[in-house]
């Protein structure tokens, strides 16, 4: 019997249904497990369907764009999407509609100068590249947009050039001010720039300040920064801070009382970290007969308040997310709401969604209801007052409060060991908090808590979300799901590279047992932070989306977020659905009370794409801190472990501040360093030193450079060895970027127009 790769692709019954599914308006690339899944492929025949696949593929009838997409061949001709630039100089473009090549790749030197952002256009070949099989890639040949004009940087000056060395990854030129003065702003302030004229091959960026913020350092200097430099919301508009208070004003608890389910009587508790001002979600617990409890999981109800189509809820849904800066949140709602009436304070009633799941003694839910309620919480603790109950430091506490947390973490362990034994993966990647003084300066960093409170508030949640998306899977309704993809093959073959390097046993990246197997075995070795990372990195990013797909690392079939609707616009959606679910509005009369399949997906694209905003400026604030908290220990030896190698140098990362630097080959002791992936070390040719990942090693802070978020290490001299970047230093003169970057108001040499412009020091990954 022929194989699928050997019968006619033109008359298999297999491959005319694939092709027939990519032509379908509205497909968007896949890869191929998740491509069998949206198919309804069952397990049993999906190795026959990857070998179709491959099969289609040879003939040239698919394509596999990037990321492995499946999709249709479309050959030459123009693309147009928004441009993502990689520091290595190549870049992807993300389509304009999901029936294009998918994300195209865009080689270095074929970007026109475009910066992350950019509409563009591409002219789409096939590529030339060996071992590139039938990925297509591009060259840019118009910039149809600008992504963005306005950037923020501090400004310099260097005789008589003034200029400003942007912030961040996007715009790599410095951008050249002729009349800086005009605004009075002075070297070492913090400004906002409009950009005049974008830099060419030729010629240099221009611009003019349109903005001072401040003093460069401080605290309110650098979140403001980040505000403007990833433009993000900031102010809300008149018209929905009216609305706002309008709802404020009208709304009286005792007449919605009437149309509700009335659990003033259950006795609730929130439990929040210290400085939260926000309380979306709330728990009870009661006792039943034969063993079993029920779990009330309380979310405030922002969806009686927001009223769909309304000025609040656009600008809700314009923003889709809170940003939650260190000291400082840009919220979705104004705080009338986030912080007042829809939050569940402590003896004030207020109106949530309540999922009540009952559960039997080894954590296995037994039957689900839903319901509008009105509830009261008895009282608001802190993540360290529920750790200190469940140690037996109880204090002051009342019986009844004392008595509902030993029972949550009795039911949350339950419910953790069978969803550990269904698969759930929990990664062991250790976190800091910032320690701040009076004036938000960080001075320091501790441990992240880790205490079970945490958990046991992490599981109601888990299992309350997938609650509610199994509802509307039974019942056939198209909502909003938290999608987190199966690993491709491909992933698995990288990860286990990886893991052949530590001399770890390989495993599949869909088996989570195994998977949950590897994260003990590294657990408490220095390779652990790699290895959770490895895996991390290994898997696709989760995102929302109506398609029928599950949550992979919580091995969940049918995963949806409902629990923050304060601060997730997709929540506030499913509170939508759920309401018109216990309103009787979704048994098909009322059609207009189910929203469309391409309308959700056109609502998920954006929400996940506003969420990777949010996190990446919050993130990027957060390594702000940290490398000007220890700007001042430069030269100053750290222990670290090694977290990863490249053809460049080696990532090391600082045990105590969990940040990563680049240990570059040409700052380690002359050598010739030969760079064996396959066992993810680095071996010095002459002196025979071998670096490894997951290896502990001491590191000397070489530089840091905050505007890229750069820090370069060294490592500590060894008598009679002299650090290569030592002897450079002596060699050479500083480099006009290192020179044109000094900010003590002294004469200094101004950038190299094309050279400082066109140079991209990468930070590798």
């Amino acid at each position: 019997m022929q194989s699928p790769q050997e019968r006619d692709t033109r008359d298999e019954p297999l491959f005319r249904h694939i092709l027939e599914f990519l032509s379908r308006e509205g497909y968007q690339p896949k890869r191929v497990k998740s491509l069998a899944r949206a198919m309804g492929v069952a397990e049993h025949e999906y190795g026959d369907f990857r070998s179709a696949v491959k099969a289609l593929t040879r003939s040239g009838r698919i394509v596999l764009g990037a990321g492995n997409a499946v999709l249709l061949p479309q050959g030459d001709g123009d693309f147009v999407g928004r441009f993502r630039a990689n520091p290595k100089g190549f870049g992807f473009i993300i389509p304009e509609t999901s029936t294009s090549h998918g994300d195209l790749f865009v080689p270095p030197g074929k970007s026109m100068g475009a910066l992350t952002g950019d509409l563009v256009r591409a002219r789409v070949r096939k590529s030339r590249r060996q071992g590139a099989g039938s990925m297509y890639e591009g060259q840019i040949t118009q910039i149809i947009e600008r992504g963005r004009s306005q950037f923020v940087g501090e400004l310099q000056r260097a005789g008589r050039d003034w200029f400003v060395r942007s912030d961040g990854n996007i715009m790599h030129a410095p951008i050249y001010i002729h009349d800086a003065q005009a605004k009075g702003a002075k070297v070492g302030q913090q400004v906002v720039v409009d950009i005049t004229r974008f830099p060419t091959e030729h010629t240099d960026a221009l611009g003019v300040i349109t903005k001072i913020l401040g003093t460069s350092g401080k605290p309110e200097v650098d979140t403001q920064s980040m505000i403007i430099q990833h433009q993000l919301p900031d102010e809300f508009p008149e018209e929905a801070l009216d609305w706002a208070r309008k709802v404020v004003s009208n709304f009286n608890a005792e007449e919605v009382a009437a149309t509700r389910e009335d659990s003033r009587d259950l006795f609730i508790v929130t439990i929040d970290p210290d400085d939260a001002r926000d309380y979306d979600d709330a728990i009870s617990i009661t006792e039943l007969k034969k063993g079993l409890v029920e779990l009330g999981v309380h979310i405030a109800d922002v969806s009686h308040f927001v009223v769909e189509g309304s000025p609040l809820d656009r600008e809700a849904r314009e923003r889709a997310t809170s940003t939650y800066f260190p000291k400082h949140v840009i919220p979705m709602l104004p705080e009338v709401l986030s912080n007042g009436l829809c939050s569940l304070q402590e003896k004030q009633p207020r109106l949530v969604k309540s999922a009540f799941m009952t559960y039997n003694a080894r954590g296995e839910v037994v039957r689900v209801r839903f319901a509008n309620s009105l509830i009261q919480s008895a009282k608001r603790l802190t993540y360290a007052q529920a750790t200190r109950i469940i140690e037996g430091k109880p204090g002051r506490f009342a019986k009844a409060t004392i008595d509902l947390v030993k029972r949550m973490e009795t039911l949350a362990r339950a419910i953790e060991e069978r969803r550990r034994r269904g698969g759930m993966l929990e990664l062991d990647l250790p976190d800091v908090d910032l320690v701040f003084d009076d004036e938000n300066h960080v001075v320091g960093v501790v441990p992240a808590d880790t205490s079970y409170s945490h958990k046991i508030i992490e599981m109601f949640m888990v299992e309350a979300n997938e609650a509610v998306a199994r509802l509307f899977a039974d019942l056939g309704v198209p909502h909003m799901r938290r999608i987190h993809p199966d690993p491709e093959t491909k992933d698995s073959e990288s990860l286990n590279v990886f893991l052949n390097a530590l001399g770890l046993k390989p495993v599949a990246l869909n088996d989570r047992i195994g998977l949950q197997a590897l994260i003990r075995r590294a657990k408490g070795t220095p390779a652990s932070y790699a290895v959770n990372l490895a895996v991390l990195r290994s898997m696709s990013r989760a995102h929302y989306s109506p398609q029928l797909s599950g949550h992979f690392a919580l091995a969940s079939s049918h995963y949806a977020h409902f629990t923050s609707p304060i601060r997730r616009y997709p929540d506030l959606t499913v509170h939508r659905l759920l309401d018109r679910y216990l309103n009787g509005r979704l048994d098909g009369s009322d059609l207009s009370a189910v929203p469309s399949m391409e309308a959700l997906e056109e609502l998920g694209a954006y929400c996940s794409e506003r969420e990777r905003r949010s996190e990446e400026a919050e993130r990027e604030l957060r390594l702000v801190k940290i490398l000007r908290l220890i700007s001042d220990r430069v030269g100053e030896e750290m222990p670290g472990v090694v977290t990863g190698v490249t053809n460049f140098g080696v990532f090391v990362q600082l045990r105590e501040f969990l940040i990563e630097g680049l240990l570059r080959f040409e700052d380690i002791a002359d050598d010739w360093w030969e760079v064996d992936t396959s066992r993810g070390c680095v071996i010095g040719q002459r002196t025979g030193q071998r670096i490894m990942i997951g290896q502990q090693l001491a590191v000397i802070i070489d530089t840091i450079d905050i505007p890229t978020r750069r820090m370069d290490l060294a490592l500590p001299r060894v008598p009679g060895q002299e650090n290569a970047s030592a002897k450079r230093s002596r060699s050479r003169k500083p480099s006009a970027r290192k020179t044109a970057a000094r900010t003590d108001g002294k004469k200094r040499k101004a950038p190299s127009r094309r050279k400082t412009s066109r140079r991209n020091r990468s930070k590798g990954r």
